[in-house]
């Protein structure tokens, strides 16, 4: 085994983000693999729309519920350790979706692979303290936020028009397929990733909670903060299709979706340059929940040909807030309570998503409105603003 490391400068420091930016890949990579052949499994199995739904909200279930489980890979077993831990689990469920033969095998399979992504997220943060210096915090946040972002596109970009033919039309052996990049990551982080001292190797001897601290108020401020940007984004994804089915403007689906997607990327370009200058800044977050409010209302009061102007906007404005957030914790913590605070926080943002896309379903359902199932997102950008102001109060932003 190679000698530990003691000083950063015996690693490059480019091989890090480079390694940062492929983990980021495959937080979304396997994930977004499904929407494009979601209507031939629902072929296969005859599904109905309640378990497209369920199969559609493993992700955000897990992440709130299995994300502790990173804090704790990270105190048993080493930073270094939970990462590749994470990894081979989404791995493992990535290819297990090839053996789909009724629809119980591919949920099961689909929730080992988000639990790996679910404990994973919370390791992140802990893995940027860990192998970067502090002034480049932001930077390799940025870096690994750009990688999940880019594990968005290719899956939607490529499953259909290039993985499906090249495997004979199988949606098994498509979905599998993705299992091969995840691997090919998971040799390289175990190969490349340095081996500094581990900063918990001396609190494993020691009884000590890797339990988030939930007497702690940073966990909740940021735990309001992560769910109102979560939940604009999913809750997004989610209701545009149906929304714009029920204005009679089907045909805006496709380039709506896209441009709320793709318009997270020139975000994530933009905080590569300037994420230091922008580190516990107040401002960025208020302006994001601005803009997303006036998105919004764009989107529901201006349904046409610049539909995907507002969603388009709507997704970057959401990206920034949340490439600047994922900082945080990193920035506040100390480095041994930068997992389970992650965990805590995600556990709250996550269940808070699920929750209000939930609302807003029964909003609809109960009125009749269709552009009242907006209503919960908008008051989550106006909430994003001020919880950015309750940050500055505590002196946890600037």
């Amino acid at each position: 085994m190679p000698a530990l490391m003691s000083d950063r400068n015996e690693h490059p420091a480019w091989l890090s983000l480079l390694l940062l930016w492929l983990c980021g890949i495959t937080l979304r990579l396997t994930i977004l693999a499904v929407p494009p052949v979601l209507p031939m499994i629902r072929g296969d199995f005859g599904l109905s729309a309640t378990a497209v739904g369920v199969l559609g909200s493993v992700a955000p279930a897990l992440f709130a519920c299995a994300a502790v489980g990173g804090a704790l890979l990270v105190g048993r077993i080493g930073v270094r350790g939970a990462l590749i831990g994470g990894l081979v689990i989404v791995t493992a469920g990535t290819a297990l979706r090839g053996l789909s033969v009724n629809f119980a095998v591919l949920l099961g399979a689909s929730v080992i692979m988000c639990a790996g992504v679910a404990m994973m997220q919370p390791v992140m943060p802990t893995t940027v303290r860990h192998w970067l210096s502090l002034k480049d915090i932001g930077l390799g946040t940025a870096i690994y936020t750009n990688g999940l972002l880019v594990g968005e596109v290719i899956p939607v970009v490529l499953t259909l028009p290039v993985v499906l033919p090249l495997l004979g039309g199988g949606w098994r052996a498509t979905l599998a397929a993705w299992a091969i990049p995840t691997a090919l990551i998971t040799l390289a982080v175990w190969r490349y990733a340095p081996r500094f001292e581990d900063p918990f190797r001396a609190l494993r001897g020691q009884s000590r909670k890797w339990t988030p601290d939930w007497h702690r108020g940073l966990v909740w401020r940021l735990g309001v903060l992560f769910g109102c940007i979560n939940a604009i984004y999913f809750g997004t994804n989610a209701f545009i299709p149906v929304y714009l089915t029920s204005q009679g403007r089907a045909d805006l689906i496709s380039s709506a979706l896209t441009a709320l997607n793709f318009g997270q990327i020139p975000a994530s370009l933009l905080l590569l340059a300037v994420a230091r200058k922008l580190e516990r800044r107040t401002w960025p977050y208020v302006l994001s929940g601005l803009l997303s409010l006036a998105s919004f209302a764009g989107v529901v009061f201006m349904v046409g040909p610049t539909t995907w102007l507002w969603t388009g906007l709507l997704g970057f404005s959401d990206a920034a807030a949340l490439i600047l957030g994922l900082t945080l914790p990193a920035l506040l913590c100390r480095p041994e309570d930068v997992a389970r605070t992650s965990g805590g926080v995600f556990t709250l943002s996550y269940g808070c998503a699920v929750m209000i896309a939930v609302l807003a379903g029964a909003l609809w359902d109960a009125t009749g409105v269709a552009g009242l199932v907006y209503l919960p997102f908008a008051v989550c950008a106006a909430l994003l603003s001020v919880t950015a102001i309750v940050l500055r109060r505590h002196r946890e932003l600037r």
